[in-house]
């Protein structure tokens, strides 16, 4: 995961190249070794032209071979360039990306989780448009997301940390020294939860709305219709039934539109919920 913050130029770098990512993570040097097979190769290749041809056979191979190596150098030599200038930026950004290895299973998953119930917030057609925007969804939520793989990234060296540090069998009397240490971790783990489930719970909200806006707008195209189902029915049922009739086409029309204001407001409130206790 890439910090929203940076510029998109190097959003882009840094995401083209996960290898890259994990060489500067592991702190792995490029590989510029040449095969030394090439200086016995190359050589041996020329004396057996020279034998089987005479110095004017061995002139032309050796313009062929020069042109190959020639362009096989300008190759590499770019893209060593390219490679080197990916890693020294991957170095310099070290803190603004974060990857899988970085967080331990458990970790993985919940930001997984977070990942996915912003993904269906921005990719719902009331977000797109713009039925729900009570806050920058599209700023907001991935800055929110970075903010939870942030911790989570903490938690997991912590935790690995903790691991290490505290014997499997303790003596006993000792487990109430090393308790705190264990609720310290729970309770960051419990809140990172409960962030996400607040984030899973705006995303409900948002698919509940997004399943109601479609109806919504089927209903619309319907509802420009109503003056032909009126006149139909007034034309071929008694007053009485008539009025009825159309009553209930009115009720229905109404009833849609009262769920479809009632979602988005439900949306709204989720979103508000998660605003009022930010990660900071």
């Amino acid at each position: 995961m890439i910090d929203p913050s940076l510029p998109p130029e190097i959003s882009v770098e840094l995401r083209s190249s996960p290898h890259i990512l994990r060489m500067a993570r592991t702190g792995k040097r490029m590989d510029t070794t040449y095969n030394p097979a090439l200086l016995f190769v190359l050589p041996g290749f020329l004396l057996l032209t020279f034998l089987v041809t005479d110095w004017k056979g061995v002139f032309v191979a050796s313009l062929g071979i020069g042109m190959i190596v020639l362009l096989r150098w300008m190759a590499l030599d770019s893209s060593h360039r390219t490679t080197k200038r990916r890693l020294r930026l991957a170095q310099t950004h070290a803190e603004h990306y974060i990857m899988a290895e970085d967080l331990d299973y458990p970790c993985q998953m919940l930001l997984r989780r977070a990942q996915n119930a912003v993904e269906a917030i921005l990719n719902s057609k009331v977000h797109r448009a713009g039925l729900i925007d009570s806050i920058d969804n599209q700023v907001t939520l991935p800055e929110e997301v970075w903010q939870i793989a942030q911790r989570l990234r903490k938690l997991s060296s912590m935790h690995a940390e903790h691991g290490k540090l505290i014997p499997r069998e303790l003596p006993p009397g000792m487990e109430d020294a090393f308790k705190p240490y264990t609720t310290a971790l729970d309770a960051a783990w419990t809140s990172l939860s409960q962030r996400v489930r607040h984030l899973e719970k705006y995303a409900k909200q948002v698919i509940k709305a997004d399943k109601v806006y479609h109806t919504h707008k089927r209903l619309e195209a319907l509802a420009a219709k109503t003056p032909e189902y009126q006149q139909l029915i007034a034309e071929t049922v008694h007053d009485q039934h008539a009025r009825q009739h159309i009553k209930e086409l009115a009720d229905q029309a109404a009833h849609a539109r009262k769920m479809f204001e009632e979602s988005i407001s439900q949306a709204r409130l989720a979103a508000g919920e998660l605003l009022r206790t930010p990660l900071t």
